[in-house]
């Protein structure tokens, strides 16, 4: 006797759509950027003023598993993302739709409509960028350069990084856009920012402008290469005891930054140039801090712009990121270690964070991430994937744990913060 298929009744079919409307939060947030925690609590928020008993969900970096259920019933849905970038526009606008459902929900008791939360879905999806391929590319040139700065770069470093980063993110942007692969892309990237800054050190150096001494700041023009957000995302992630999304968005990270670097590498073997630190420059202690306060401010402004965010939320990261990144240097300056210094530095972000964003009505990651991706050591990460390649074992282990031990800072700085200034962090549920 062949079975007879049941057909769904009106209660299963308006599970099958609430469920679908939670699930389209999920993607939308995991492609626009944000960690697993984040992911996980928007479609419970949104299942739960839609109606939905209960919301599970496993995420991970590319994948997100959702199991909704109502009564007796339940539905299972399995969806793949692909498309991975940082939109803070996107996700600041997220964030306000699920917590509008929220409150009303939790206010008034009223079950929210699945067409209505669809169609404030498709509003938000179709949201352009807020800025076109060339200021773009300019958000990154001034970051990078204010980079450039704080790795102890002069005037012609500045300027050499200002347009390799640039023209190093149009290419990348323009690449992305077009579907390429992000390894590929990154790697290209970067070979285009090393070779327009130390073509532009070269043409100075034919006319007589300066020396060659400037090629060591090359390494800074591939700065907007760090994956900031999925380090930080994913050292969070793992923070919350969320190993498989953790482990994954750092081996990505990871995955970006040794392109990047192999890129950086491989035009230093073809030139002949290595990425040596560069003496501090010799000026006024006062003169000195307003100029690191300027640089912190306009870099961690350049990466939030460049990370898409409006101009309100990029200005409220980088004061943030303005005073916590200076503090970190003094610090540093007075004879902290720069992981112990990384870790103030990061909780202050963190706490301050906590109080700027809920003013803002903004995600609290579209603040601290802009803020502490300008303290991620790249240079050091570069030059220790450099010195790998060349032989320079010691060297590498050197610039290697470094790196690792001030990104694992980070983290803890961030995690305190949270567990200090968020109940749900604080205990375990």
């Amino acid at each position: 006797m062949v079975p007879v298929p049941l057909e769904p009744n009106d209660d299963e079919l308006e599970l099958i759509r609430q469920s679908g409307a939670a699930l389209r939060v999920g993607r939308l947030s995991l492609a626009s950027g944000t960690g697993s925690y984040r992911v996980k609590a928007s479609m419970s928020r949104v299942a739960r003023a839609l109606g939905v008993d209960r919301h599970e969900a496993h995420v991970t970096l590319t994948e997100i598993t959702t199991t909704s259920h109502r009564g007796r019933s339940f539905r299972t849905e399995v969806a793949e993302v692909r498309s991975i970038g940082i939109n803070a526009d996107r996700l600041s606008a997220l964030e306000q739709m699920v917590s509008r459902l929220d409150d009303a929900y939790r206010t008034t008791g009223q079950i929210a409509s699945v067409d209505d939360v669809n169609r404030q879905l498709d509003q938000i999806a179709a949201r352009r960028p807020l800025y076109p391929a060339l200021l773009n590319a300019l958000w990154s040139s001034i970051a990078c350069a204010a980079f450039a700065f704080l790795n102890n770069g002069g005037v012609i470093e500045l300027c050499g990084v200002f347009l390799g980063a640039g023209l190093g993110q149009l290419a990348r942007r323009a690449m992305l856009h077009r579907g390429y692969n992000q390894f590929g892309v990154t790697m290209i990237a970067a070979a285009v920012a090393c070779f327009v800054y130390l073509g532009f050190v070269l043409t100075l150096s034919t006319l007589g402008l300066t020396d060659s001494q400037h090629q060591a700041g090359y390494v800074s023009a591939v700065l907007f290469l760090i994956p900031g957000f999925a380090l930080v995302t994913g050292a969070l992630d793992l923070a919350k005891l969320d190993f498989s999304a953790g482990v994954a968005r750092l081996v990505y990270a990871m995955m970006l930054l040794t392109s990047a670097a192999l890129a950086v590498w491989g035009v230093s073997a073809a030139l002949g140039v290595t990425p040596d630190p560069v003496s501090p420059i010799d000026v006024a202690p006062w003169v000195l801090l307003v100029l690191r306060l300027l640089a912190s401010f306009f870099g961690v402004l350049g990466f939030a712009l460049m990370f898409n965010s409006p101009w309100r939320m990029a200005v409220g990261a980088a004061s943030v990121g303005m005073v916590a990144n200076v503090v970190r240097i003094e610090l540093v300056d007075a004879g902290f270690v720069a992981q112990g210094a990384a870790a103030v530095a990061a909780l202050l972000v963190g706490i301050l964070a906590a109080w700027v964003a809920p003013r803002m009505r903004v995600p609290r990651i579209t603040i601290s991430v802009p803020a502490v991706v300008i303290m991620v050591p790249g240079v050091t990460a570069y030059r220790a994937v450099f010195y790998l390649s060349n032989g320079d074992t010691t060297q590498a282990l050197a610039y290697g744990f470094q790196a690792a031990l001030v990104v694992t800072a980070i983290a803890i700085g961030l995690a305190v913060a949270r567990m200090l200034t968020d109940k749900a962090w604080a205990f375990e549920r």
